[in-house]
């Protein structure tokens, strides 16, 4: 078992930065691929950042330039330092992690909401 905690979110402006962490505890040592998700009120959950066990990221498009995942082995915690936020990046951040060693399962963290302001 995994649980994850995601915290950091808050109400920002435009042009603003804020870093969101995903503290992992449990099974850790399973987890071999850790991602952001983001869902806003009437849109559908996207996956927006990835990283790897090996370190590889992607993101998708729309982050790309202003977003950074990383993840901290030692604290087991992983990250997402948003820069240049613009208000359609508003919604509810979760972070998810992918048990590919033991359960083939992934988890969800409770999310953290993400308020940009215009």
């Amino acid at each position: 078992q995994v649980q994850l905690v995601e915290s950091g979110g808050g109400l920002v402006q435009a042009g603003g930065s804020l870093r969101l962490s995903c503290a992992a505890s449990g099974d850790t040592h399973c987890i071999t691929a850790t991602g952001w998700y983001r869902q806003a009120p009437g849109k559908e959950r996207e996956n927006i950042a990835g990283i790897t066990n090996g370190g590889s990221t992607v993101y998708v498009d729309s982050v790309k330039g202003r977003f950074t995942i990383s993840r901290d082995n030692a604290k087991n915690t992983v990250y997402l330092q948003m820069n240049s936020l613009k208000p359609e990046d508003t919604a509810v951040y979760f972070c998810n992690a992918l048990d590919g060693l033991c359960e083939s399962r992934n988890y969800w963290g409770q999310g953290t909401q993400v308020t940009v302001s215009s």
